[in-house]
């Protein structure tokens, strides 16, 4: 990535409309979004309700058990290659910067929402960071496990002693995706203004200022050398 864009992706950019807004992400990026969103929720109702019997009645959301087990597989497929979508768009964005630390150390002023004193921001934030990583890792320990467990086209890939063992990793692999799905959720409800990025696919000036400072500084920059302007 080149000097000019450490902190940006394609698509981001300051709109002169006033009050200023700011484009955050593109259309095919808030689609990707949200067929990764809703697939996940598919799997979260349906993998509920092959995991205990007192979830079983959920299996009514899907057409009944036998749609449920063969559907729940295909779901984690798309799930997967979705989410690789997405990755393949931000991971650069995600890497760790020397800002990361100060903002998780200060983490009380974030949550009491006193941003005053932090440091500027990309386009990420710690938090998000976590978010997007966590879930990078476990969806692929999903995938993997979830072919190892699939009886109905890989029987004999593992043993059953192995194939055990991956529905136990595969079980918790899924309770901690949902818990961090949770968090990404309560996050983006709780800091007003963010949901906006991913259905109109702009923020506020103001938002970008105060919560991604420095992205909000490269694209101004980059918005003034612009030959165009």
């Amino acid at each position: 990535m080149t000097e000019e864009r450490q902190y940006s992706a394609p698509g981001d950019e300051i709109e002169t409309r006033k009050p200023v807004t700011v484009s955050r992400y593109r259309g095919i990026t808030r689609l990707n979004h949200w067929v990764t969103a809703f697939t996940m929720i598919g799997l979260i109702l349906s993998g509920m309700a092959l995991f205990h019997p007192s979830l079983y009645f959920l299996t009514g959301l899907f057409g009944g058990g036998p749609t449920t087990r063969w559907l729940h597989p295909l779901m984690g497929i798309l799930l997967f290659f979705s989410f690789l979508l997405l990755f393949l768009q931000m991971w650069r964005l995600n890497l760790p910067k020397r800002e990361d630390a100060e903002w998780l150390a200060n983490i009380k002023e974030v949550v009491k929402g006193e941003e005053e004193n932090l440091p500027e921001l990309g386009k990420y934030n710690a938090g998000q960071k976590f978010v997007f990583w966590g879930m990078s890792g476990l969806i692929l320990v999903m995938i993997v496990t979830g072919v190892m467990i699939w009886e109905q086209y890989f029987p004999g890939l593992v043993s059953i002693p192995v194939r055990r063992v991956a529905v136990a990793v595969h079980a918790l692999s899924a309770v901690a995706a949902v818990l961090i799905f949770i968090v990404h959720v309560y996050a983006a409800i709780w800091t007003r203004g963010t949901i906006r990025a991913m259905t109109r696919g702009t923020v506020t000036g103001g938002w970008a200022y105060r919560h991604h400072r420095k992205w909000l500084r490269e694209l101004a920059g980059r918005r003034k050398t612009d030959p165009a302007e």
